[in-house]
């Protein structure tokens, strides 16, 4: 399985931002799929994540109202739409997918590489 993300970029603070993550190879169809991140000098976190059938989902307070994580599974892609970002949003972004749930406190199979969102002042 390989994760590949995407759609990462420099935008100004209140901008949107939509990343999208691409699966190739055997199916994650039944794998929770979530996002985290990473910032300079700061520990890995959770940021969303949502279950294979895509209506559980599940999100850290600090994004909560302002990103939403939804899949196609048609098309083996998730997505983050990130709305009124902030500085404090920038990070490495990174998917990944588990067989056993979906938000902070499981296991991940799989990570994609990350993509790096910047948001200026």
């Amino acid at each position: 399985v390989q994760l590949q993300a995407s759609g990462g970029g420099l935008v100004q603070a209140g901008g949107s931002l939509r990343l999208s993550c691409a699966q190739s190879g055997p199916t994650v169809d039944n794998y929770g799929m979530s996002w985290f991140r990473q910032a300079p000098g700061k520990e890995r976190e959770f940021v969303a994540g949502i279950w294979w059938m895509g209506k559980l989902v599940a999100y850290s307070d600090s994004v909560k109202g302002r990103f939403t994580i939804s899949r196609n599974n048609a098309r083996n892609t998730v997505y983050l739409q990130m709305n009124t970002l902030k500085p404090e949003d920038t990070a490495v972004y990174y998917c990944a997918a588990s067989k056993a749930g979906y938000d902070s406190r499981v296991a991940y199979d799989y990570w994609g590489q990350g993509t790096l969102v910047t948001v200026s002042s």
